[in-house]
């Protein structure tokens, strides 16, 4: 017999997932809370804080469906209205307009009756599974290296079963499954009779920027470019663990950046795992089963998102490039000579 799921439930399930990390109370948002952050770049206006746990919604309200994401946006909020989503649990955090279309929150969310959480930081550090992807055994996380929350580092060592870098580039695109996105890529390339179109899975796969796929995985490190780890955090991650390889996941830096130079001169090798795109699998994933298997009574779905890039003479139809040339030239009018 199936039993009613609310919102209050989910975001128990999400409390005791995390080992108490989200919000319960107004003093967790004033101070009790640590996962609690301001994120900026002190470029004005643009700060956000994250808020781990539920952002907007009724703890009331029965909940049938659920999606986990990595990033709402106007795309996720209308596949979501479209497909009978009740409520979104989205990993990065939810910024008043940059991930509602540009409109308020409430009144897209309320639009299509939709709930919404949020577990960034607070989900960081919780399971080793970003490690075991790229073929090694966790011993160790930091996810505040150098005291700034959400720089992320894990300590690690080779499985058996990875004993190279070529082994690890051959584990990661089986598990992710980068031939099936190749496959799609191939298939999208010949309906639109375009060969010039770019997805991320491709185009950023697990790449080796220093050292060769004989070269001994070893001890790793394991770092996230994005958050602002750099050559001088390297350093100071080395004299903690001194390791054989550096694995950057997530975001991966140029090839002929001092992140990868400063990895040679410590004779390491340096490999470009995963991308942005793959978290939704290597931490949406976990938190989805970690959900289901507490409320097996809620239907619980992944919403991913695929980024694709096309040249704007094969845009759409012909009728579609005619609009925007028509706009462009009677609307949008170029700057006088």
């Amino acid at each position: 017999m199936s039993h009613p799921v609310l919102v209050k439930d989910i975001l128990k399930a999400l409390d005791i997932i995390t080992g108490g990390r989200v919000v319960k109370s107004y003093a967790d948002i004033t101070g009790g809370n640590h996962f609690v952050t301001i994120k900026t770049s002190h470029i004005p206006g643009k700060s956000v804080m994250e808020l781990p746990g539920l952002i907007w919604g009724d703890p009331e309200r029965e909940v049938r469906r659920l999606a986990v994401m990595m990033t709402m946006t106007e795309n996720a909020i209308e596949l979501a209205g479209a497909t009978g989503i009740d409520a979104l649990v989205v990993h990065h955090p939810i910024a008043e307009g940059a991930n509602s279309g540009g409109v308020t929150l409430k009144n897209y969310l309320d639009l299509y009756n939709l709930v919404a959480f949020e577990l960034h930081e607070a989900f960081h550090g919780l399971h080793p599974g970003i490690a075991w992807l790229h073929g090694s055994v966790a011993k160790q996380a930091n996810i505040a290296f150098g005291g700034i929350p959400g720089k992320i580092v894990w300590y690690g060592e080779a499985m058996a079963e990875v004993p190279t870098l070529g082994a690890m580039i051959e584990r990661i695109e089986k598990i992710m499954g980068t031939a099936i996105e190749e496959n799609m890529l191939a298939e999208e390339k010949k309906h639109r009779c375009c060969g010039h179109l770019c997805e991320t899975t491709v185009s950023a796969r697990a790449k080796i920027f220093a050292g060769s796929p004989d070269s001994p995985l070893g001890r790793t490190i394991t770092i996230f470019p994005h958050t602002g780890f750099g050559p001088e955090d390297l350093e100071k991650a080395y004299a903690e663990y001194p390791a054989d390889t550096v694995v950057a996941n997530i975001s991966r830096p140029l090839p002929d950046s001092g992140l990868v130079e400063k990895a040679r001169e410590l004779g390491m090798n340096f490999v470009a795992g995963s991308s942005h795109a793959m978290e939704i699998f290597e931490n949406g994933v976990p938190l989805a089963f970690a959900l289901k298997y507490q409320l097996p009574d809620l239907e619980v779905l992944i919403f991913r998102e695929r980024m694709v890039s096309i040249p704007i003479e094969m845009v759409g139809t012909e009728e579609l490039r005619d609009y925007g040339s028509r706009m462009a030239r009677g609307y949008l009018p170029r700057p006088k000579a």
